[in-house]
């Protein structure tokens, strides 16, 4: 594991620079509440979360445009049978210049930080 000790002093990694996530909603969430819950919020995406706490990916008004016609579909149809961008996440103690080519590579404006247990700590954006 590297510590800021062995790193030179201008390496950042994801850690220096990742945020705490501000909303988070468990998988098994229906879509019509997930769109409520980024409309009424204002935010561009929800952290999503399994059963077990683990990151099960992010969810952005990208990935619900398909449900905005809000029939009884998405009145049924829980987030964990969505598309929306899953693993692999990026760990604290990534170099921050990776994390954010790797984002850049999957068209990601934001992406989640988890522990080596994939529970969420944080959320890096660049």
């Amino acid at each position: 594991m590297t510590t800021a000790l062995d790193r030179p002093a201008t390496t950042l990694v994801v850690r220096d620079l990742m945020k705490r996530p501000d909303l988070q909603i468990s998988d098994d969430v229906m879509v019509d509440t997930a769109m409520d819950i980024l409309q009424s919020s204002g935010a561009d995406h929800v952290l999503v979360r399994d059963d077990d706490g683990r990151c099960a990916g992010l969810l952005t008004r990208l990935h619900l445009a398909p449900f905005q016609a809000r029939s009884w579909y998405t009145e049924r149809t829980a987030v964990r049978d969505i598309v929306l961008d899953r693993a692999p996440f990026a760990t604290a103690d990534m170099p921050a210049d990776d994390a954010a080519a790797a984002m850049r590579s999957r068209g990601l404006d934001a992406w989640p930080v988890v522990d080596h247990d994939g529970h969420v700590i944080g959320l890096f954006s660049c």
